[in-house]
């Protein structure tokens, strides 16, 4: 099981992810981000559950600016196109005027 987010890139317009690819990367933005900047996200990447979601297009715009920002300047090499593609999907629903949606 897993997430399907939203604005992304693939043949469904979405990103695909399990769950323990989302929660890694959750660790590892939970590492490098200031405390603030962790938990303005922190509800979107750490859940508790797989329910269902929305992000409001002005929430998504603060998202996406936080998670670029570790994607450019403060991640591992490793992490930092994964987070990108996190921050862009959410940059694209902002763009849209949609909310970001994770199911």
């Amino acid at each position: 099981m897993g997430w399907n987010v939203s604005h992304g890139t693939n043949q469904h317009g979405e990103i695909v992810r399990s769950y323990g690819a989302v929660h890694d990367l959750a660790r590892q933005l939970a590492h490098v981000l200031p405390g603030k900047d962790w938990r303005a996200i922190a509800h979107v990447f750490s859940r508790s559950s797989g329910d269902p979601f929305t992000v409001t297009p002005g929430e998504a715009d603060r998202i996406a600016n936080i998670v670029m920002r570790a994607a450019h300047d403060l991640l591992p090499t490793n992490w930092q196109a994964e987070a990108e593609t996190f921050a862009l999907a959410a940059a694209r629903a902002v763009a849209a005027g949609e909310p970001w949606a994770w199911r």
